[in-house]
């Protein structure tokens, strides 16, 4: 069982990396490089190639980080998400990636697609689609921070790391 557990930490927190790293990428480089692409005429590089392979690998690396820190809290997993005595640090934590991930499959995701080009919209709908990927997308790295604040100080709750 203890090998197990470290799989799933090692896995929980290589998907927690990428997923993080791409959220952060997609905030602080793409978007503005998006825009500055757009006015000279050269995103489609970006929108064709590069955006819909990262979308890849964050969403999906959004579910692998949830499904590996459910896996770590096991028979915790109820206490944390209940907010129980002694679970409250990594229960919150829990709480706000489940939010992120939420954000990721309901409202990211499928408003890049309209904007990708990927699922047929009109202009109107585009727009739309961009102002709400984006509220979710900088929503969510707001709440990366916390959540991470939470998440390392919960890893030290025995029932969490399995001790």
């Amino acid at each position: 069982m203890e090998f197990s557990m470290g799989i799933f930490r090692w896995l929980h927190i290589m998907a927690g990396i990428t997923w993080i790293g791409l959220l952060y990428y997609f905030n602080l480089v793409q978007v503005p490089a998006m825009k500055d692409a757009a006015a000279d005429g050269t995103s489609a590089g970006i929108s064709k190639h590069i955006a819909p392979r990262a979308l890849l690998w964050f969403r999906w690396s959004a579910v692998a980080t949830w499904l590996m820190g459910a896996a770590l809290l096991g028979p915790s997993f109820s206490a944390a998400f209940g907010l129980q005595a002694g679970y409250t640090g990594i229960g919150i934590g829990a709480w706000l990636g489940t939010i992120m991930l939420l954000n990721v499959w309901v409202l990211i995701w499928p408003n890049q697609q309209k904007i990708l080009g990927m699922v047929s919209a009109t202009d109107d709908e585009k727009v739309k689609a961009r102002r709400v990927a984006f509220l979710a997308s900088r929503t969510n790295m707001m709440l990366s921070v916390p959540m991470l604040f939470f998440m390392a100080n919960g890893l030290s709750h025995k029932a969490v790391i399995g001790l």
